[in-house]
């Protein structure tokens, strides 16, 4: 009989797939594939196969050893703890948490700094030949699309953190 997984036991999976496409061990299609069949797996021995050639943490540069699919689990598992608490132990910087975020996010972020850079250059020139200060007009195209586009990429990040809050879902 198998011996049947957690959510802790598949979001650990998924850590570790998520540090395979961070140190470029996965490309970003296989890793979206495995992260799906880390959430819909019901045992270890549907995990096992999803991280097993992958390092556990970052010493470990050799390829496994063929072990059953339990085995090599728990031992994944083990290493785990230790190599999770070292990166996640302190705050991510800025370019941490946009690397996350999707090509799509990434470009749209790109163009709303490309423009706002260019709407607080033209109000500087403008404030600058006018002999006075004019109105910060630049807010009104930084602020509304800004908030907007942090709100999203806020939500994309909780969603592929696993932590979407559900009404009735606080006790589980």
């Amino acid at each position: 009989m198998a011996m049947r997984a957690c959510d802790q036991d598949r979001q650990q999976v998924v850590d570790r797939l998520r540090a395979g496409l961070e140190d470029g061990r996965l490309k970003l299609e296989e890793y979206l594939e495995r992260m799906a069949l880390a959430y819909q797996a019901v045992t270890y021995a549907d995990l096992a196969p999803l991280d097993a050639d992958l390092p556990a943490d970052g010493t470990r540069t050799q390829p496994r050893r063929a072990e059953a699919p339990a085995a090599a689990w728990a031992s994944a598992a083990a290493a785990a703890p230790a190599a999770a608490a070292g990166p996640a132990a302190g705050p991510a910087p800025l370019g941490g948490a946009l690397a996350s975020l999707p090509t799509a996010l990434k470009v749209l972020w790109t163009i709303w700094l490309a423009v706002v850079s260019i709407n607080v250059v033209v109000w500087a020139l403008v404030s600058g030949t006018g002999g006075h200060l004019a109105y910060p007009w630049p807010v009104w195209v930084a602020g509304p699309y800004g908030a907007l586009l942090f709100a999203i990429s806020a939500g994309v990040t909780q969603i592929r953190r696993g932590r979407r809050p559900l009404a009735g879902s606080a006790g589980s």
